[in-house]
């Protein structure tokens, strides 16, 4: 019997079963993650898609990055070291990043569409365009990456 679970709904189970574990950092990663999906419901004032989800999702990983960044440079470990954990248990729920490998595949896949589409090889300062089809490809793929990776693996692409 398999149910379509929906992503809160899962956070919940998880949510309970690491509080009979007494997992307390766990515990209340879940719950900002369920308070985070929560929130977005309530703005947008109807259920969100899987995209919202992972939007909401990435958000909040990204989020944890700039706290680790700016903890790191304020000198205290122990603060970044939590941030790092949440963003463990945060990612679970997301799907698979990408590796540098498939990002480039994908990335040279674009530049060819835009070299057929166009006639020439796309020149650095319409970079736009093909983080605009890379975007696109990743998100049909149903993969993730974040968009500072992808920025910079279509400049080196480009130049």
């Amino acid at each position: 019997m398999t149910e379509v679970v929906g992503l809160e709904a899962l956070v919940t189970q998880h949510m309970i079963a690491a509080m009979k574990a007494r997992d307390a950092d766990r515990t209340g990663t879940l719950r900002l993650i369920k308070t985070a999906l929560k929130n977005k419901v309530i703005e947008k004032r109807s259920a969100l898609t899987p995209a919202e989800e992972q939007q909401a999702l990435a958000t909040m990983i990204k989020q944890r990055r700039d706290s680790i960044e700016m903890f790191t440079k304020g000198n205290r470990p122990e603060l970044a070291a939590k941030e790092a954990a949440e963003i463990v248990v945060i990612e679970e729920y997301l799907p698979k990043a990408l590796d540098e490998a498939a990002l480039r595949a994908i990335v040279d896949e674009a530049i060819a569409e835009q070299t057929a589409e166009a006639g020439l090889k796309p020149a650095p300062k319409e970079m736009g365009l093909v983080m605009k089809r890379v975007q696109a490809k990743i998100q049909a793929t149903g993969a993730r990456a974040e968009g500072r990776v992808v920025s910079e693996v279509v400049k080196a692409a480009l130049a």
